[in-house]
């Protein structure tokens, strides 16, 4: 399991290194005014749906269904279900795809509100949003190809996926001069990379298990089981996305910029998120589905056990950094070009406000992963619904006071009552035991972050009074201290609160 997870997370790191890359040009050639927001939102709509029907909800009805016919009826009948879901997947996309293509300017009136005083920047939204949808079809086919792949035991392409992503938008940007705006030739480049990502997956799977095709549609007892799992699964996909919209909606309200901090700001959140949370959740899962298909419930729990501490033991840092010198992180990574240093001051903020959620943000994949490996997918969704109630009802009460930055609180704030509700659903039913020893862990964790936080904060201090002579490069110096005494201080921390003990016996799994 450790080679899997390292597999997913070296390639999702790789994308957000080139994800970084690509949005240091956004920020430079874009920055963060109207044609920007505009951007976002367009960038954005195609997201959400693909969080609810693909990454989301699709993977965790999927990928234990799949698991399970493959485990118990061998590779014929698991092709026939991959087949049957495949033609239902493609078929409900296109019709998606014709609607919101037809009716992008009544979505666009209720998505982005805010725009409706500005027609030109209305305009532009819609321009390239019907640019940037169609990618959701085929990121909705690439997620198919790689849940199958996963129950395989073949991770690579579909955590490599990602970087097509930035390198065509990276592309389309350095050509922005040939199309009509800098958010035009992102925007194709958004769509460009869509294709590129399902050439990817679909050459891997037709060499190691062959490309679903369309079949006759029948509702055998295996499809019916997957839609009994989607159906819940989709309202906690929707529900978490839901708490997404209302940010688009509320930010279009607010000064020119605020989407923007939002965005660089998640961009920065999303790294532990994807290199750590989703890497290790999309090991997790079908590990776990295998164990329980084979009735070996004690190796299930300690799978899940030891994910959450691989959680935390890559996660600590980047809280404690977000934290605590957010601004620092902000001015190196983005201020330059048309992004300017309040720019990078308001998105830090934000992102200081994102990282008081961080860490449910990263657990929660591998923390709903003993519901979804067992099938059901209805109960995590009693805790995500209830978290985005929090959610949402703490994004009206504060953005009023503290606009998007508002809204990431909010944001933090329900995922912990989130993951706190899974966790409660979980030692409840027996999957998981809140015993002596994990109890120990995150108390051992939570103090290894206080006292890298305050090492952090301390070094920040000192850094802006000794470089402060420089002309040139100061963030970026800063910034590269700030992580060398980061790695020094975490390391120093865990060997002498864990023990290499610990440590040798975390690379065992």
């Amino acid at each position: 399991m450790l080679g899997r997870i390292f597999t997913v997370g070296g390639y999702t790191l790789l994308s957000r290194v080139t994800g970084f890359a690509r949005d240091i040009m956004l920020a430079a050639i874009l920055g963060a005014g109207p044609v920007a927001d505009a951007f976002f939102v367009a960038l954005r709509l195609p997201n959400h749906f693909r969080a609810i029907f693909a990454e989301g909800a699709f993977n965790a009805a999927f990928v234990p269904a799949y698991a399970h016919v493959h485990g118990e009826r061998g590779e014929a009948s698991a092709r026939l279900f991959a087949d049957r879901i495949f033609t239902l997947l493609f078929a409900s996309q296109v019709i998606l795809l014709v609607v919101a293509m037809a009716f992008m300017p009544q979505a666009m009136s209720i998505l982005a509100p805010g725009f409706t005083d500005d027609a030109a920047q209305r305009k532009l939204a819609i321009e390239l949003t019907r640019i940037t949808f169609p990618y959701l079809l085929l990121i909705t086919l690439v997620t198919l190809y790689g849940g199958m792949l996963n129950v395989m035991h073949r991770f690579a392409s579909a955590a490599a996926a990602p970087i097509f992503l930035n390198l065509a938008m990276m592309m389309t940007l350095a050509l922005a001069a040939f199309f009509p705006s800098a958010g035009h030739a992102a925007a194709w480049g958004v769509l460009i990379s869509g294709f590129l990502q399902f050439a990817l997956l679909a050459g891997d799977l037709a060499r190691h298990g062959g490309l679903p095709r369309f079949a006759p549609l029948r509702l055998d007892e295996d499809v019916r089981a997957f839609f009994r799992a989607l159906g819940p699964a989709t309202l906690g996909s929707m529900g978490t996305q839901v708490a997404l919209f209302a940010d688009t909606i509320i930010a279009t309200f607010l000064p020119a910029g605020a989407l923007s901090a939002l965005y660089y700001a998640d961009r920065l959140n999303q790294l532990p998120i994807g290199v750590i949370g989703i890497a290790i959740g999309t090991v997790l899962l079908p590990e776990m589905s295998r164990r329980l298909t084979a009735d070996d419930h004690a190796g299930a729990m300690a799978a899940q056990r030891r994910a959450f501490d691989f959680t935390l033991l890559f996660s600590v840092p980047f809280v404690a950094a977000f934290l605590t010198v957010a601004d620092p992180i902000m001015r190196a990574m983005f201020a330059r070009g048309a992004f300017s240093k309040a720019d990078a001051a308001s998105a830090g903020a934000t992102l200081a406000a994102y990282a008081v959620g961080l860490i449910p943000f990263v657990m929660i994949r591998s923390a709903v992963a003993t519901f979804y490996a067992r099938k059901d997918t209805a109960t995590p969704v009693k805790a995500a619904l209830t978290g985005v109630a929090v959610n949402v009802a703490l994004k009206i009460a504060l953005v009023g006071t503290l606009a998007q930055v508002g809204l990431a609180l909010a944001t933090a704030v329900g995922a912990w009552v989130n993951l706190l509700l899974v966790l409660m659903f979980a030692i409840r039913r027996g999957y998981l035991a809140l015993d002596r020893a994990l109890i120990r862990s995150f108390g051992t964790f939570a103090l290894c972050g206080v006292l890298l936080a305050l090492a952090l904060w301390l070094t920040s201090h000192f850094a802006y009074v000794w470089f402060a002579p420089m002309q040139h490069f100061r963030d970026e110096m800063i910034l590269l201290l700030l992580i060398a005494v980061g790695v020094f201080v975490y390391a120093l921390l865990i060997l002498t609160l864990f023990g290499r003990g610990w440590l040798f016996a975390l690379r065992r799994v």
